[in-house]
């Protein structure tokens, strides 16, 4: 994800625009575009879709609550000022945000490893996987921690290359792909009669992390011109941005390659495919973009989430040693964030991941929906829309359980005890702020 952090109010809607889209094409349609081939085959543009408009009603509440407090803290200040007699509110959202960054964290990583060794002899060993995927944490977390000077502009090259990246491989695919256009179209009447509805909803669930990244517009509070008009304005335009280019490449994915083929190669299944659709070139090309979008992704996640995990220690709803900074720098943080990805991925795969991190951003924007509905007279929100989005972003989590009890039961009692664990942690840390000394006012 990225993230700026410019001391004056210079961001615009263009500017704005660029940051959600920098947090939510991070490496998202890499990794979605195989897991939900292997599920739904060509009904993927659809559950892709209907994963848009859950991210939509989503965003709703941010936008209202954003404008509404204009606290760049967004999701954790968010709770913590809805809830001010409250201390377990504000420590359960901390942890749940905080473990939900770092599973997209470990999603990046895995995906650049993924698509970095794809055209290599070990394209299917999964412990080289694992290996690169820790040691690109371990180079950005260096990079983080030592030399934070001109990561901004860096970033904004890899944003705008990788985009531009994306539109070149979605046009291509699309002009290879057209001859097969019949052939799909038979293909996706045929699969609607077949495919359950309840399926593509599952994976339009999974595939809600895709479109984690928007909220970073609000942290950006300070920083943005015209709070009240660019906050909607930039959030809604890139989700509907995003949508449009997870749609058009999987369409042209799907036109241009072999459902088998996506299926098999689905940790990297646009590099394989594309190799066979468009040569060597076309290959590289897609890693290149893979390369550019996760490594943007990481050194972002790193960049905000620790941070915002400093800040919720220096309240004291986290271990107080994660506030430790060196020249402003929250070095425990970083680190601690990037030990625990790397935990992530030595004990799961893909799947495990991609469905721990969607789980987790469907019940913090619940929790941001539950929130705006208390506050929907002062935020001037439309009770159906909240309760709407109440609605779907707990059916989403719902049905990604439902998922994993009917074919991976191990992950389900692995992201139950997860969440067990994080409630605990929030309690615990709760009643010792609870038990504390009041604070000054």
């Amino acid at each position: 994800m990225t993230m700026h952090r410019k001391r004056n109010k210079s961001l615009g809607l263009k500017e704005l625009v660029a940051i959600a889209l920098g947090g939510m094409v991070g490496g998202g349609i890499f990794t979605i575009l195989g897991v939900s081939v292997s599920m739904i085959k060509n009904l993927t543009p659809v559950a892709i879709f209907l994963g848009g408009m859950i991210a939509l009603l989503a965003a709703y509440s941010y936008v209202k609550l954003g404008v509404y407090y204009k606290d760049e803290g967004a999701t954790y200040a968010f709770i913590k000022r809805t809830y001010p007699g409250s201390h377990f509110a504000p420590a359960m959202i901390g942890w749940f945000v905080v473990f939900g960054y770092i599973s997209t964290l470990a999603l990046y990583a895995y995906t650049f490893a993924s698509y970095s060794i794809s055209g290599t002899a070990f394209a299917h060993d999964i412990w080289v996987r694992k290996i690169v995927s820790i040691g690109i944490i371990s180079v950005f977390t260096a990079v983080n921690v030592w030399s934070v000077n001109g990561m901004g502009k860096i970033e904004d090259l890899m944003v705008y290359t990788k985009l531009l990246i994306l539109f070149v491989i979605s046009i291509v695919l699309i002009k290879v792909g057209a001859p097969n256009m019949q052939d799909f179209l038979t293909s996706f009447g045929g699969e609607i009669k077949t495919i359950s509805f309840i399926s593509v909803l599952i994976v339009s669930s999974i595939t809600f992390v895709a479109y984690e990244g928007f909220q970073l517009v609000i942290n950006a509070t300070n920083e943005m011109k015209n709070i009240e008009k660019n906050i909607p304005h930039a959030i809604y335009t890139a989700i509907f941005l995003a949508v449009l280019i997870y749609l058009v490449i999987s369409f042209g994915a799907l036109l241009a390659i072999p459902a088998q083929d996506i299926i098999q190669n689905k940790e990297f299944a646009l590099a394989a495919g594309a190799g066979k659709a468009l040569g060597s070139i076309g290959s590289s090309l897609v890693i290149l973009g893979a390369v550019l979008a996760t490594s943007s992704a990481i050194s972002g996640t790193l960049f905000g989430s620790s941070r915002q995990m400093a800040a919720i220690s220096e309240d004291r709803y986290l271990p107080t040693f994660l506030s430790k900074r060196k020249m402003n720098i929250p070095i425990s943080a970083i680190i601690t964030m990037a030990v625990i990805s790397s935990l992530l991925i030595l004990v799961g795969g893909l799947e495990l991941i991609l469905e721990f991190g969607s789980v987790t951003f469907l019940l913090v924007s619940l929790l941001m929906a539950i929130a705006n509905f208390k506050m929907r007279k002062k935020t001037n929100s439309s009770p159906l829309i909240t309760l709407l989005a109440i609605g779907a972003l707990s059916l989403g989590g719902i049905l990604i359980l439902y998922y994993e009890f009917t074919h991976a039961l191990h992950q389900m009692r692995f992201i139950i005890a997860m969440y067990i664990v994080l409630t605990i942690g929030a309690y615990v840390f709760s009643r010792r702020k609870n038990m504390s000394q009041p604070e000054a006012k």
